[in-house]
């Protein structure tokens, strides 16, 4: 797997804050960001997506929505 990294999230001061990645070989897209345990979120996403017990729910701030669709848009060689 060859890792590319896109973007951080513009507004962070940390060095801990969201990210998005992007599998160069396959595609597939990674997103670092703050994990979701909050019940009611959770089951509202679990009945449009049932949530397997090896998948978690990340939240990205809106602001990283130019850095998400650069991620979508390297991705035009990539397997599909």
């Amino acid at each position: 797997m060859t890792l590319h990294f896109i973007g951080i999230d513009p507004d962070t001061d940390t060095g801990q804050c969201p990210a998005v990645f992007m599998d160069d070989d396959s595609g597939d897209m990674l997103f670092q960001g703050d994990l979701i345990t909050d019940a009611a979120t959770l089951a509202k996403v679990a009945t449009h997506s049932p949530i397997a017990k090896h998948e978690a729910v990340v939240r990205l701030p809106a602001r990283m929505r130019t850095i998400i669709k650069e991620a979508i848009d390297a991705s035009h060689g990539a397997v599909v």
